[in-house]
Protein backbone atom coordinates (compact mmCIF):
# COMPACT_ATOMS: atom_id res chain seq x y z
CA UNK A 1 0.00 0.00 0.00
CA UNK A 2 2.85 2.40 0.76
CA UNK A 3 5.27 1.58 -2.04
CA UNK A 4 3.11 0.90 -5.11
CA UNK A 5 1.35 3.34 -7.40
CA UNK A 6 -2.04 2.11 -8.57
CA UNK A 7 -5.50 3.28 -9.64
CA UNK A 8 -8.99 1.92 -10.08
CA UNK A 9 -12.66 2.28 -9.17
CA UNK A 10 -13.81 1.94 -5.56
CA UNK A 11 -17.32 1.49 -4.15
CA UNK A 12 -17.98 2.76 -0.62
CA UNK A 13 -21.07 1.37 1.15
CA UNK A 14 -21.88 3.08 4.45
CA UNK A 15 -24.98 4.28 6.33
CA UNK A 16 -27.23 2.74 3.68
CA UNK A 17 -25.59 4.77 0.91
CA UNK A 18 -23.45 3.66 -2.03
CA UNK A 19 -20.74 5.95 -3.40
CA UNK A 20 -18.64 5.05 -6.46
CA UNK A 21 -15.38 6.92 -6.96
CA UNK A 22 -12.28 6.87 -9.12
CA UNK A 23 -9.21 6.21 -6.99
CA UNK A 24 -5.53 6.94 -7.57
CA UNK A 25 -2.53 6.29 -5.33
CA UNK A 26 0.94 7.55 -6.23
CA UNK A 27 4.30 7.75 -4.49
CA UNK A 28 7.06 10.23 -5.29
CA UNK A 29 10.22 10.73 -3.21
CA UNK A 30 8.63 8.99 -0.26
CA UNK A 31 5.50 11.18 -0.29
CA UNK A 32 2.14 9.48 -0.79
CA UNK A 33 -0.74 11.08 -2.62
CA UNK A 34 -4.25 9.63 -2.73
CA UNK A 35 -7.08 11.04 -4.81
CA UNK A 36 -10.78 10.18 -4.89
CA UNK A 37 -13.03 11.66 -7.59
CA UNK A 38 -16.78 11.10 -7.26
CA UNK A 39 -18.74 9.78 -10.23
CA UNK A 40 -22.12 10.83 -8.86
CA UNK A 41 -23.65 13.78 -7.01
CA UNK A 42 -22.35 15.43 -4.90
CA UNK A 43 -19.39 15.97 -7.27
CA UNK A 44 -16.20 16.33 -5.28
CA UNK A 45 -12.50 15.54 -5.30
CA UNK A 46 -10.73 14.41 -2.12
CA UNK A 47 -6.94 14.47 -1.93
CA UNK A 48 -4.54 13.24 0.74
CA UNK A 49 -0.91 14.35 0.71
CA UNK A 50 0.67 12.42 3.58
CA UNK A 51 -1.67 13.41 6.46
CA UNK A 52 -3.11 16.57 4.92
CA UNK A 53 -6.58 16.07 3.46
CA UNK A 54 -8.55 18.45 1.25
CA UNK A 55 -12.00 18.15 -0.29
CA UNK A 56 -13.11 20.28 -3.27
CA UNK A 57 -16.84 20.44 -3.99
CA UNK A 58 -16.94 21.07 -7.74
CA UNK A 59 -20.46 22.49 -7.94
CA UNK A 60 -19.80 25.27 -5.42
CA UNK A 61 -15.96 25.44 -5.62
CA UNK A 62 -15.89 25.18 -1.81
CA UNK A 63 -12.65 23.70 -0.49
CA UNK A 64 -12.31 22.15 2.96
CA UNK A 65 -8.87 21.29 4.37
CA UNK A 66 -7.85 19.41 7.51
CA UNK A 67 -4.93 17.53 9.06
CA UNK A 68 -5.39 13.84 9.88
CA UNK A 69 -1.88 12.44 10.42
CA UNK A 70 -3.24 9.07 11.57
CA UNK A 71 -5.23 8.50 8.37
CA UNK A 72 -2.82 6.56 6.20
CA UNK A 73 -5.29 5.42 3.56
CA UNK A 74 -8.75 6.16 2.19
CA UNK A 75 -9.23 2.39 1.83
CA UNK A 76 -8.19 0.97 5.21
CA UNK A 77 -6.00 2.01 8.14
CA UNK A 78 -3.64 -0.68 9.35
CA UNK A 79 -1.56 -0.69 12.56
CA UNK A 80 1.93 0.76 12.33
CA UNK A 81 3.15 -1.73 14.95
CA UNK A 82 2.10 -5.12 13.62
CA UNK A 83 3.58 -6.94 16.62
CA UNK A 84 0.86 -5.47 18.87
CA UNK A 85 -2.08 -6.78 16.83
CA UNK A 86 -2.20 -10.19 18.52
CA UNK A 87 -2.79 -8.62 21.95
CA UNK A 88 -6.27 -7.40 20.98
CA UNK A 89 -7.14 -9.29 17.78
CA UNK A 90 -7.10 -12.83 16.43
CA UNK A 91 -6.11 -13.05 12.75
CA UNK A 92 -7.31 -16.05 10.77
CA UNK A 93 -7.21 -17.21 7.16
CA UNK A 94 -10.80 -17.35 5.88
CA UNK A 95 -10.53 -18.67 2.32
CA UNK A 96 -10.06 -17.08 -1.10
CA UNK A 97 -12.29 -15.15 -3.51
CA UNK A 98 -12.02 -13.20 -6.74
CA UNK A 99 -12.26 -9.43 -6.27
CA UNK A 100 -12.02 -7.11 -9.31
CA UNK A 101 -11.06 -10.23 -11.30
CA UNK A 102 -7.99 -10.73 -9.08
CA UNK A 103 -7.39 -13.67 -6.66
CA UNK A 104 -7.64 -12.46 -3.06
CA UNK A 105 -6.81 -14.04 0.29
CA UNK A 106 -9.44 -13.36 2.96
CA UNK A 107 -8.11 -12.43 6.41
CA UNK A 108 -10.54 -12.34 9.34
CA UNK A 109 -9.60 -9.78 12.02
CA UNK A 110 -11.50 -10.80 15.15
CA UNK A 111 -11.38 -8.75 18.38
CA UNK A 112 -10.79 -10.56 21.65
CA UNK A 113 -13.30 -8.32 23.46
CA UNK A 114 -16.45 -6.26 22.74
CA UNK A 115 -14.61 -2.93 22.70
CA UNK A 116 -13.94 -2.96 18.95
CA UNK A 117 -15.45 -4.23 15.71
CA UNK A 118 -14.56 -7.34 13.72
CA UNK A 119 -13.27 -6.92 10.17
CA UNK A 120 -12.47 -8.91 7.08
CA UNK A 121 -9.74 -7.93 4.67
CA UNK A 122 -9.46 -9.26 1.10
CA UNK A 123 -5.78 -9.04 0.06
CA UNK A 124 -4.59 -9.32 -3.54
CA UNK A 125 -2.33 -12.39 -3.66
CA UNK A 126 -0.09 -10.82 -6.34
CA UNK A 127 0.50 -7.35 -4.85
CA UNK A 128 -0.70 -7.59 -1.20
CA UNK A 129 -2.99 -4.60 -1.83
CA UNK A 130 -6.35 -4.53 0.00
CA UNK A 131 -9.12 -5.13 -2.53
CA UNK A 132 -12.07 -5.22 -0.13
CA UNK A 133 -12.77 -4.36 3.51
CA UNK A 134 -15.82 -5.13 5.63
CA UNK A 135 -16.56 -3.92 9.17
CA UNK A 136 -19.05 -5.89 11.29
CA UNK A 137 -21.19 -4.82 14.23
CA UNK A 138 -21.43 -6.80 17.44
CA UNK A 139 -24.49 -8.54 15.96
CA UNK A 140 -22.49 -9.72 12.94
CA UNK A 141 -24.19 -7.40 10.43
CA UNK A 142 -22.05 -5.48 7.93
CA UNK A 143 -21.67 -1.84 8.99
CA UNK A 144 -19.32 -0.68 6.27
CA UNK A 145 -17.82 -2.02 3.05
CA UNK A 146 -15.11 -0.74 0.71
CA UNK A 147 -14.63 -2.62 -2.55
CA UNK A 148 -12.43 -2.26 -5.65
CA UNK A 149 -14.36 -3.10 -8.82
CA UNK A 150 -11.25 -2.61 -10.97
CA UNK A 151 -7.57 -2.15 -10.17
CA UNK A 152 -4.47 -1.43 -12.26
CA UNK A 153 -0.87 -1.25 -11.05
CA UNK A 154 1.29 1.63 -12.32
CA UNK A 155 4.98 1.14 -13.04
CA UNK A 156 6.69 3.17 -10.32
CA UNK A 157 7.20 3.19 -6.56
CA UNK A 158 9.50 4.16 -3.70
CA UNK A 159 11.15 2.62 -0.65
CA UNK A 160 9.02 1.78 2.36
CA UNK A 161 11.71 3.23 4.66
CA UNK A 162 11.45 6.62 2.98
CA UNK A 163 7.68 6.61 3.42
CA UNK A 164 7.97 5.55 7.05
CA UNK A 165 10.36 8.41 7.77
CA UNK A 166 7.98 10.92 6.20
CA UNK A 167 5.04 9.57 8.24
CA UNK A 168 7.04 9.63 11.49
CA UNK A 169 8.09 13.25 10.91
CA UNK A 170 4.52 14.28 10.16
CA UNK A 171 3.18 12.59 13.29
CA UNK A 172 5.90 14.22 15.38
CA UNK A 173 4.75 17.70 14.31
CA UNK A 174 1.37 17.06 15.95
CA UNK A 175 2.86 15.91 19.28
CA UNK A 176 4.47 19.28 20.05
CA UNK A 177 1.45 20.49 22.00
CA UNK A 178 1.23 17.54 24.36
CA UNK A 179 -1.97 16.42 25.98
CA UNK A 180 -0.25 16.20 29.34
CA UNK A 181 0.23 19.97 29.41
CA UNK A 182 -3.36 20.72 28.43
CA UNK A 183 -6.35 21.61 30.59
CA UNK A 184 -7.75 18.09 30.24
CA UNK A 185 -6.90 14.61 31.43
CA UNK A 186 -7.80 11.07 30.46
CA UNK A 187 -7.57 8.79 33.49
CA UNK A 188 -7.11 5.55 31.55
CA UNK A 189 -7.44 4.11 28.05
CA UNK A 190 -9.28 1.01 26.83
CA UNK A 191 -6.94 -1.96 26.41
CA UNK A 192 -4.83 -1.67 23.27
CA UNK A 193 -5.49 2.05 22.66
CA UNK A 194 -2.80 4.71 22.82
CA UNK A 195 -2.65 8.48 22.36
CA UNK A 196 -1.70 9.38 18.78
CA UNK A 197 -1.82 13.17 18.64
CA UNK A 198 -3.30 16.23 20.32
CA UNK A 199 -3.90 19.39 18.30
CA UNK A 200 -5.90 22.60 18.35
CA UNK A 201 -8.02 23.11 15.26
CA UNK A 202 -11.00 25.18 14.14
CA UNK A 203 -14.44 24.11 12.95
CA UNK A 204 -15.02 24.84 9.27
CA UNK A 205 -18.50 26.33 9.68
CA UNK A 206 -18.11 28.46 12.82
CA UNK A 207 -14.31 28.94 13.13
CA UNK A 208 -14.62 27.91 16.80
CA UNK A 209 -11.41 26.65 18.38
CA UNK A 210 -11.56 22.94 19.23
CA UNK A 211 -8.95 20.76 20.95
CA UNK A 212 -8.72 17.29 19.42
CA UNK A 213 -7.18 14.22 21.05
CA UNK A 214 -7.04 11.07 18.94
CA UNK A 215 -6.48 7.59 20.37
CA UNK A 216 -6.18 4.38 18.34
CA UNK A 217 -5.50 0.66 18.53
CA UNK A 218 -4.27 0.65 14.91
CA UNK A 219 -7.53 -0.45 13.30
CA UNK A 220 -10.00 1.63 15.32
CA UNK A 221 -9.71 5.39 15.94
CA UNK A 222 -11.50 7.42 18.61
CA UNK A 223 -11.58 11.22 18.55
CA UNK A 224 -12.16 13.31 21.67
CA UNK A 225 -13.15 16.94 21.06
CA UNK A 226 -13.05 19.72 23.66
CA UNK A 227 -14.63 23.11 23.01
CA UNK A 228 -15.97 26.03 25.01
CA UNK A 229 -19.69 25.66 25.67
CA UNK A 230 -20.21 29.42 25.52
CA UNK A 231 -23.74 30.66 26.02
CA UNK A 232 -25.28 27.50 24.62
CA UNK A 233 -26.91 24.87 26.80
CA UNK A 234 -24.59 22.24 25.37
CA UNK A 235 -25.24 18.80 23.95
CA UNK A 236 -25.49 15.62 25.99
CA UNK A 237 -26.31 12.02 25.15
CA UNK A 238 -25.40 9.40 22.56
CA UNK A 239 -25.86 9.17 18.81
CA UNK A 240 -25.17 6.53 16.16
CA UNK A 241 -24.74 6.72 12.38
CA UNK A 242 -23.74 3.41 10.79
CA UNK A 243 -20.43 2.29 12.33
CA UNK A 244 -19.81 5.69 13.95
CA UNK A 245 -20.96 6.20 17.54
CA UNK A 246 -20.67 9.39 19.58
CA UNK A 247 -21.34 10.51 23.13
CA UNK A 248 -21.45 14.12 24.33
CA UNK A 249 -21.34 15.58 27.82
CA UNK A 250 -20.84 18.99 29.41
CA UNK A 251 -18.30 19.55 32.18
CA UNK A 252 -18.47 23.09 33.53
CA UNK A 253 -17.89 25.40 30.57
CA UNK A 254 -16.47 22.65 28.33
CA UNK A 255 -18.39 20.63 25.74
CA UNK A 256 -16.83 17.17 25.34
CA UNK A 257 -17.65 14.86 22.42
CA UNK A 258 -16.20 11.37 21.96
CA UNK A 259 -16.63 9.83 18.51
CA UNK A 260 -15.33 6.78 16.62
CA UNK A 261 -15.97 3.58 14.66
CA UNK A 262 -16.19 1.44 17.80
CA UNK A 263 -19.12 0.09 19.86
CA UNK A 264 -21.06 2.55 22.01
CA UNK A 265 -19.76 0.80 25.15
CA UNK A 266 -16.21 1.84 24.19
CA UNK A 267 -17.25 5.42 23.45
CA UNK A 268 -18.97 5.76 26.84
CA UNK A 269 -16.02 4.12 28.59
CA UNK A 270 -13.69 6.78 27.17
CA UNK A 271 -16.14 9.64 27.79
CA UNK A 272 -16.45 8.71 31.46
CA UNK A 273 -12.65 8.77 31.88
CA UNK A 274 -12.25 12.30 30.48
CA UNK A 275 -11.95 15.15 32.98
CA UNK A 276 -11.14 18.84 33.11
CA UNK A 277 -8.26 19.82 35.42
Amino acid sequence: MKTLSYHGTVVFMKNGQIDTMKYQHSVEKGIETERLISLNTPLREITRNSGEISCLYKETSQKVESDHPVDRSFIVNLPLHAEQISEQYLLAVAGQEMIAMRPAQIIAILPKDNLRYARKLWVDTATSLPLKVEVYGLDGNVLEQVLFTELAIDDNGTSSQAQQNVLSQHLHEFKVETFGNSAYQLESLPAGFEKIFFIRTSMQQSNKQVDHLLISDGFSNISIYFEAKGNNKGIEGQRSLGPVNSYSRVMGDVQITVMGEVPMETIQLVANKVDVR
